[in-house]
């Protein structure tokens, strides 16, 4: 077996390979034979059936399994020979006609495409410069949050003694039919909550249903936008006949030490509680600014170390965003299947992040190696059990499936590429800055671009 390499580019290999007659033949001789001792062919006795005889009946077969003998073990042999660690199933292509329509007289011509990781020599990763800033928690923030506590513990009680009022919360059976197609299906719905003046409650339904009570019947007409986040409803018009089931007004509690202590034994007062949001908000903030500083050393790590990326490790890895993306659609009770969405153009867009979270998996890798970073078993356990906690399971269960998928292995780089992420942070030179409006604009850009 002859093999000439061809270095494509740095993940990009590409090795010819020429399969000698002699070889060829000798296979060929051989399943020939095999056959010819288990085929039957009519005017022969079984197993007796000349060797050309048989070639000619079960020309295609052979032809294919000697192929099948023959190609996967040069192309083993050759990868083998030129040292290459494939990272997928090269792409094999036979090249000329000759060596198949001469079997076992003229050699097979054979191209063999090898995708591989590229040699990744990372550079300038200590001392890289970087800002933190931490946004400032307001008496704002702290009093919107405490708020929100508020909201959770309110209670809806009937109202009896007079009509519905903006901020009520009226419950309705809904019978809905399609003005501009009369033949599509009645839309029905009971026991539908509308907050009167409520955010991304139709106005149509705040003006109708405000001065009702229960059992009243109100008929109405409501035209949705062409954006409207319901595909079914977008750009329909709907007249409604609304029965009144419930009139219900949200009373808050009042504001006293008895309220914090029943939101958790860590709230003994509202000062109490008041302090604890402050404290969680300043923690989060602090969290937010680490993350932004590891992305920000991350971007400056790959904006130094430019390298090719296999293809096949960046379309895996915009098919893994897009199935995200499909999940949190799925969640926020978007429809995927929607036609009006264009996935090819998102697939496009998501591409780009995609070639940074390979190349930023690479470096990592490479830093891990450099620096001679290793992961106990004891970190895996603990990020096992860090996990059963977030997802409130034991952590048998989750051990026993992590195990079953080889979910440890996984844990173990991504606990590896964290420790070299964190050799980062350490060894960068980090300015404090104060938060600002530009700040908190371009930390609005980041998210959504994530």
């Amino acid at each position: 077996m002859k093999t000439e390499f061809v270095d494509v580019s740095p993940t990009r290999k590409e090795i010819k390979i020429e399969i000698e007659p002699a070889a060829i033949k000798q296979t060929y001789d051989q399943v020939s034979d095999r056959y010819a001792k288990q085929a039957s062919v009519p005017g022969f006795r079984p197993g007796h059936a000349p060797r050309a005889v048989v070639r000619n009946r079960f020309k295609s077969e052979i032809r294919a399994e000697v192929l099948q003998q023959l190609i996967p073990e040069a192309v083993n042999q050759a990868i083998d020979k030129h040292e290459l660690n494939a990272i997928r199933e090269p792409d094999v292509e036979l090249e000329n006609a000759a060596g198949l329509e001469k079997f076992g007289e003229e050699p097979i011509s054979v191209k063999v495409n090898v995708e591989v990781l590229p040699k990744v020599e990372v550079q300038n990763y200590k001392g890289l410069e970087v800002t933190r800033r931490v946004r400032p928690i307001t008496d704002v923030n702290v009093d919107e949050m405490f708020d929100a506590f508020r909201e959770t513990s309110a209670a809806m009680q009937p109202v009896e003694d007079r009509a519905s009022t903006t901020g009520d919360t009226v419950t309705v059976n809904l019978v809905g039919k399609f003005l501009d197609s009369p033949e599509q299906e009645d839309l029905t719905a009971d026991d539908v909550e509308v907050e009167l003046g409520g955010r991304g409650v139709q106005t149509e339904f705040t003006e109708n249903l405000t001065g009702v009570k229960a059992d009243d019947e109100k008929g109405f007409i409501v035209s949705y936008p062409e954006d409207f986040k319901s595909e079914g409803l977008a750009g329909k018009r709907v007249e409604y006949t609304a029965k009144v089931t419930a009139v219900r007004v949200k009373e808050l509690p009042e504001i006293d030490d008895e309220w914090a202590r029943s939101l958790g034994e860590e709230f003994n007062s509202v000062a109490t509680l008041r302090t604890k949001i402050r404290e969680d908000l300043e923690k989060r903030a602090t969290q937010e600014s680490d993350h932004r500083l590891r992305a920000d050393l991350m971007a400056s790590l790959l904006e130094q170390n430019q390298f090719e990326v296999p293809q096949s490790l960046i379309d895996q890895q915009t098919t893994r965003r897009l199935e995200s993306v499909v999940r949190d659609m799925v969640g926020r009770g978007v429809d995927p299947r929607n036609q009006q969405l264009n996935w090819e153009a998102a697939r496009e867009e998501l591409k780009a992040q995609a070639e940074a979270d390979v190349r930023s998996t690479l470096l990592l890798e490479r830093i891990a190696d450099e620096e001679k970073i290793e992961v106990s078993n004891e970190d895996v356990a603990a990020e096992i059990e860090a996990i059963a906690l977030s997802s409130q399971q034991p952590v048998e269960q989750v051990r026993g499936v992590l195990t079953k998928d080889g979910g440890e292995r996984s844990i173990a780089h991504r606990l590896r590429n964290r420790k070299a992420l964190d050799l980062l942070v350490e060894n960068a030179k980090v300015a404090e800055e104060e938060w600002s409006d530009e700040t908190e604009k371009t930390e609005v850009r980041s998210q959504n671009s994530e």
